[in-house]
């Protein structure tokens, strides 16, 4: 006896299981998680947006009652402000730049050399981070009275500089680890000489984790408030800093306002390298042995 589509279908459902109440729960948990997710990301966003084009709010209203332009206006037409943009725009590529020059040659050498101390040397970049930086920051600030170095250009350059080694140094040191070395070794057969294979094979091949180090940096200067604050405050004030004022002296939609502008770098930055942060450069820099 043949069966038919409609018979066959019906015995398909009638063995169909219902769902388990564990799987009922799984995937529950799983959207309640989801919407936390874009609640504690997107809400914090989405009330920027508006409260930096909101004029008079009264409560209980979800929307504002009227919409304005006037903080912007405020924010570009203050002095203070642009000084502080221009100041955050100066520190942190000469970071970036300083951190490079110092950092660079210690990835190399950590990358290619086995010497004395290397792993304690490697596990100690880390101190920086591993304490409360302003613990550090008031230790800093002791010895930069004694140094004359208390706002000044080159103590806000140290602190910042302090705050990008450790990106500075173990994703490019873990970049040139992953240099084939047999590449380098036929360029040299091929007549090259050492400074010829470094800036032909191994400088292109690293390049994209010295990129994301770099971006990583720029991002952490850019950033840095606490220690720029004790050391350059009032002479030097950045936009993280500023943002203590804003807080305090200025209606919060200014302050919505130079949030949005400050993050505007940090976005831009992050999706020109997210190639090579999602290619799994990132995480390549913490894993060198």
């Amino acid at each position: 006896m043949s069966i038919t589509p409609v018979s066959r279908a019906r015995a398909d459902s009638s063995t169909r299981r219902p769902p388990s109440l564990d799987s009922i729960l799984r995937s529950a948990l799983v959207g309640l998680f989801v919407i936390l997710m874009l609640v504690f990301i997107l809400g914090p966003l989405l009330w920027l947006g508006v409260r930096a084009f909101a004029g008079n709010w009264t409560f209980p209203n979800l929307l504002p009652d009227d919409w304005t332009l006037r903080w912007w206006q405020v924010v570009f037409n203050d002095g203070a402000l642009g000084i502080a943009v221009q100041n955050s725009l100066f520190f942190a590529p000469l970071t970036v730049l300083v951190s490079a020059v110092i950092c660079l040659p210690a990835a190399y050498a950590f990358a290619r050399f086995d010497f004395p101390g290397r792993r304690f040397f490697l596990i100690s970049l880390f101190a920086t981070n591993a304490f409360p930086k302003m613990g550090l920051f008031v230790t800093l600030a002791a010895l930069f009275y004694a140094l004359n170095l208390m706002n000044t250009v080159l103590g806000i350059l140290v602190v910042h500089v302090l705050g990008t080694v450790v990106f500075m140094t173990w994703i490019p040191a873990a970049a040139f680890a992953a240099v084939p070395r047999n590449l380098e070794e036929a360029a040299r057969d091929a007549g090259a000489s050492k400074l010829r294979v470094f800036a032909s094979v191994t400088l292109p091949m690293a390049l994209p984790g010295i990129i994301v180090a770099a971006v990583m940096s720029f991002l952490a200067s850019f950033d840095e408030a606490q220690g720029t604050y004790l050391v350059g405050a009032p002479d030097f004030m950045t936009m993280p800093t500023q943002m203590y004022s804003l807080v305090l002296n200025y209606p919060t939609q200014v302050a919505a306002v130079f949030s949005i502008l400050l993050a505007i770098p940090s976005v831009a930055l992050m999706l020109s390298a997210h190639k090579n942060i999602l290619g799994g450069q990132l995480a390549e820099g913490f894993q060198i042995k």
